[in-house]
């Protein structure tokens, strides 16, 4: 089967052709989302074939009883689950008595699906030969709205080509769901009510042990030749299903349309008793409203999004494509406007990982909400883990802290840590420094300071006092070693000294303490107040400077490199270009005590360091670390190739940036681990973005300033892009001959473009 098979195309990802074999993978590729809900590409109608059937609700999630073959004591009693939600998009089709399956047609032709980026909606058409010999057109389009997120709305058109036909359409809800990732097939949802109100029908459901009730709701509308019919239907209702059935006669040539509109209330928003109310009303607005003037404003809310987000590409229909779908999914995913939220890194489009949240909301997905949106949609990621502070501190005491420090979890919904493979849990902890770094990165990115002294300063003490415990005092080496953990690398488990846990370690207490001083100095109000709360001491302080002074780094004296971690140099060092391409990708091919013992690395680790850190290095010490580790890279992580290809980018390595970024941007549509149908990789895809505006456009924060250093491919005529600066936007133009700023703000702005001044006046372009 071959995996590439999605059009190019600057705007939309189109599938031509029916194949059976990608319909996995599709669904995953054209789901779609609006920031509180989001579905994978399913057909509306019933199909036999192999399908993963899956919508989400934002924020609704199940906690799936723990599987684990050897309890350990500091284990989570659950992993928390994004729920399959009851489907409200279905619509059985009947022709003349036989069911439209397109997995028994006797023919599909001119199959056609089309993801539509710039205008945010999904269509698909098709004809197709039942066995009855009756031979259909059908088209269809759907989106999830924008503007009003609680509601989506699909037009199902047919065409009977080659006989009148009798076409029933029956669309229904249905909570008999399961999740395709489930530990012990528990039942997650509970239906407490379903009933119907002429055209609209209603299931209620909550689910059990979170208690999170939700309406799943639609409204139907038959017309025909475009001519709305008011006609009798029969309704079908059972414990957790109910349909409506509508008969029609077509005249060959003649078009009948379903539309139904459908969508999700939940009590996270609305008093659980008025869930249907809530539910009726606005599916009778968006009813009055009609598809076409919702898809109207569907179309300028995805204008306004790209107006401020896109980067546009000349001369390159792959790479732009790719950038295009990775900031559409970001953006259907997460748009800011409920700080109860977090990205999960699968979104709305699959089930692995729970929809739960990660580091990589902190490490990749803030620099692109800060600079595409606004500095509260950055602001409400900080607010999110500063809401679950008391929740890290309880994790830090699960496994043994004290005295408030706090680990923030691997993986949580609500602040509990809820992974549990004990590599991960207790060793990846490397996780609480992306959390202390994003605070500094919001800072430095937007100036604002008032984060820090009203909420941050305590995350940032919880933090360090993790760090200042977690390191012991070694008397043979006299330093400070953190022994027992997983770096980035999970290719490596239980290990000594990673170095980029220690750095990060380091510098966190170094961040918390410069910070207690200045909001001791700038904020009387706050230190008191974080100082009665968290009751910090001299005493205190002086020994987590103590741990950070004397941290310990691994280094090699031969190579003069630091080294990933203890005893890396013991390993048998083959590059991945001399190991045979049929081991690949060894996550799939080896046994895992085969990879831990290899020099593999999955994702940037000491190089993630240098990344982050990058003013503490010099540009000949990453390259001496950048030209060992990077060859040892199997980037069997979402995560790594967009770091590396910022960092061969500030190399001067443009062509190998460019392919690290073809593989980031178009991992998912050109399936490179052959595993999309899973759902796609939603939170590199803001990697993907950094790789472009920080790796070819050398975006920095210098001085306080903007600071560019552009590169350009050689396959591309030129990119641009938009960055919102402190509230002001500048736009980006770069070209092989030089570079263009433009200022849409109203005060002249200073940035520096390879080192040296610019001043840039609003409405003024300026090319250097």
């Amino acid at each position: 089967m071959n995996h590439i098979y999605i059009k190019p195309d600057n705007w939309s990802i189109i599938e031509e052709g029916f194949d059976a074999e990608r319909v996995k993978s599709s669904e995953s590729l054209m789901s779609i989302g609006n920031g509180a809900m989001g579905q994978r590409a399913n057909f509306e109608e019933h199909y036999s074939g192999e399908t993963f059937q899956g919508s989400y609700v934002a924020g609704v999630y199940y906690p799936d009883k723990t599987r684990v073959g050897w309890w350990k004591n500091g284990y989570p009693e659950y992993f928390a689950k994004v729920l399959n939600a009851p489907n409200w998009i279905g619509i059985n089709v009947t022709i003349n008595g036989e069911q439209l399956d397109l997995a028994k047609c006797t023919k599909v032709e001119h199959f056609r699906r089309e993801l539509n980026m710039k205008e945010g909606w999904l269509s698909r058409s098709f004809t197709a030969t039942l066995q009855n010999s009756i031979e259909v057109k059908v088209d269809t389009k759907r989106f999830l709205s924008l503007e009003i997120d609680e509601v989506g709305a699909i037009e199902y058109n047919v065409t009977p080509l080659n006989s009148d036909a009798q076409i029933d359409f029956t669309p229904y809800l249905d909570s008999g769901i399961t999740n395709e990732d489930t530990n012990w097939d528990d039942k997650f949802w509970d239906v407490l009510n379903v009933n119907h109100e002429g055209e609209q029908a209603y299931i209620v459901s909550r689910t059990m042990k979170t208690d999170f009730y939700v309406c799943t709701s639609m409204q139907t509308q038959v017309s025909l030749n475009g001519e709305a019919l008011n006609q009798e239907k029969t309704v079908s209702d059972t414990i957790d299903k109910v349909s409506f059935t509508y008969k029609n006669q077509v005249s060959k040539g003649g078009t009948i349309t379903m539309t139904k509109f459908g969508g999700y209330t939940a009590d996270r928003n609305h008093d659980k008793n008025e869930l249907i109310a809530v539910a009726k009303k606005t599916l009778s607005k968006v009813t009055a409203m009609g598809f076409d003037t919702l898809l109207k404003t569907q179309k300028e809310a995805w204008a306004k999004i790209w107006e401020m987000a896109d980067i546009s590409i000349e001369g390159d229909v792959a790479a732009q494509q790719g950038i295009r779908f990775n900031i559409f999914h970001l953006n259907q995913t997460y748009l800011g406007k409920d700080a109860r939220l977090n990205i999960g890194p699968k979104g709305f489009t699959g089930e692995k990982y729970g929809g739960s949240t990660y580091w990589d909301t902190e490490a990749y997905c803030i620099p692109f909400y800060m600079a595409t949106k606004d500095q509260n949609v950055a602001k409400s990621l900080l607010e999110y883990r500063y809401n679950h502070l008391e929740k890290a501190i309880e994790n830090a005491q699960k496994l043994g802290f004290s005295n408030g420090a706090a680990l923030y979890p691997m993986v949580t919904m609500n602040g509990e840590e809820c992974h549990n493979e004990w590599e991960i849990t207790f060793e990846e902890i490397h996780r609480n420094g992306a959390i202390a770094f994003a605070i500094y990165n919001y800072f430095r990115f937007t100036g604002d300071y008032s984060y820090i002294p009203e909420k941050g300063l305590e995350v940032l003490i919880g933090i360090a006092r993790f760090w200042q415990q977690r390191a012991t005092f070694s008397t043979a080496k006299n330093k400070y070693v953190i022994l027992g953990v997983t770096g980035p690398n999970e290719y490596e488990n239980n290990v000594n000294n990673n170095w980029y846990t220690n750095y990060i370690a380091k510098w966190c207490i170094n961040y918390a303490l410069e910070n207690i001083e200045k909001v001791k100095e700038g904020f009387h109000d706050d230190y008191e107040r974080v100082k009665g709360k968290t009751k910090i001491t001299d005493n205190e302080l002086d020994l987590w400077k103590k741990v950070a002074d004397d941290m310990y780094f691994p280094f090699s004296e031969e190579k003069n490199i630091y080294l990933q971690q203890d005893g890396f140099l013991d390993k048998e060092l083959i590059t991945v270009a001399d190991l045979p391409h049929s081991q690949r990708p060894i996550n799939q091919k080896w046994s895992w005590d085969r990879i831990l013992r290899s020099p593999y690395i999955k994702q940037a680790d000491t190089l993630q360091g240098m990344y982050f850190f990058e003013d503490d290095f010099s540009t000949e010490e990453l390259e001496r670390h950048f030209d060992f580790y990077e060859p040892f890279t199997v980037h069997e992580s979402s995560l790594s190739p967009c770091v590396h290809s910022i960092q061969a980018a500030k190399l001067g390595r443009v062509e190998q940036a460019y392919e690290f970024y073809l593989r980031t941007s178009r991992l998912d549509l050109d399936d490179y681990n052959h595993e999309v149908e899973e759902g796609l990789h939603i939170t590199s895809m803001a990697g993907t973005w950094m790789s472009i505006v920080e790796g070819f456009g050398g975006m920095r924060i210098k001085d306080d300033m903007l600071s560019f250093e552009p590169k350009i491919p050689n396959q591309w005529d030129s990119y641009s892009f938009k960055i919102n600066f402190r509230n002001q936007i500048l736009k980006i133009n770069i070209t092989k001959e030089g570079t263009k700023f433009q200022l849409d703000g109203n005060d002249q702005i200073d940035i520096l473009v390879k080192g040296k001044k610019v001043t840039i006046s609003p409405n003024n372009m300026v090319t250097v």
